[in-house]
């Protein structure tokens, strides 16, 4: 079973052999300072905005965020586009991705009886780099497991209605690549992901190993990791340009 993170703690560890440095806390903004100290940085965001910006090479999307610069750091802003009113079987659908997750998970159903809280977030902090760029970013973790000596990975909870052989194309064209983006940009080493049926019941579970799911795809020339890293680089230096 994967652990479920409850911890706010605000203490974080600097690993200085690693490519990035993970600070386990809830509230990225705190973190600025203490950061600046330490390093001279290009660029600051959520993960959701890189996202955005590599899924781009492949999906027409429509997002926005803002930017400002500041003391030489670039900060993107998180910015939502306004939504239409969801309907009942994308409710379910909401419902059915977080009750995987108490399923997945243990230690997520709590002594009241209540499961996840979909309003609670943890935070990893990610020094990172994306071509030239050096990135500071915070991103939302679904969970933790950890190997037979202890060590502990993070890893990313999806779910899918069961695949069919019309729809095997879709996801891996579209799906994957949401997977494949979410978790390399973050470190995340593997993808647990539920395929469900049409009234929700769980039919089986697939992990991926993040660094295969391209080699999945690649036969078949739906889409190229190197390709939304690229062209996120570009997007980047014409930013700052």
């Amino acid at each position: 079973m994967h652990k479920k993170f409850k911890s706010t703690s605000s203490e974080y560890t600097f690993c200085g052999k690693m490519h990035y440095c993970q600070l386990h806390i809830c509230y990225f903004g705190m973190l600025c300072l203490e950061f600046l100290i330490m390093y001279t940085l290009l660029l600051q965001t959520y993960r959701n905005n890189l996202n955005k910006i590599l899924a781009t090479a492949y999906l027409k999307d429509p997002w926005k965020m803002g930017v400002h610069k500041r003391n030489g750091v670039v900060y993107l802003d998180v910015h939502k586009l306004p939504e239409r009113p969801q309907s009942e079987i994308e409710r379910r659908r909401c419902f059915w991705g977080y009750s995987f997750e108490n399923l997945a998970t243990e230690n997520s159903i709590d002594e009241d009886g209540s499961g996840i809280d979909a309003n609670v977030e943890y935070c990893s902090v990610i020094k990172t780099k994306l071509g030239a760029h050096r990135i500071v970013m915070g991103a939302e973790m679904d969970c933790c497991d950890s190997t037979d000596d202890g060590r502990r990975f993070y890893v990313e909870l999806k779910t899918s209605r069961e695949l069919e052989y019309h729809t095997v194309e879709k996801f891996e064209r579209e799906k994957l690549l949401r997977f494949w983006i979410q978790s390399f940009l973050a470190g995340v080493s593997y993808v647990v992901v539920g395929f469900r049926n049409d009234a929700g019941v769980l039919i089986r579970t697939e992990r991926l190993r993040t660094k295969d799911i391209t080699q999945k795809v690649k036969a078949k020339n739906y889409w190229q990791g190197g390709v939304c890293l690229a062209f996120a680089d570009e997007v980047l230096c014409w930013l700052y340009g």
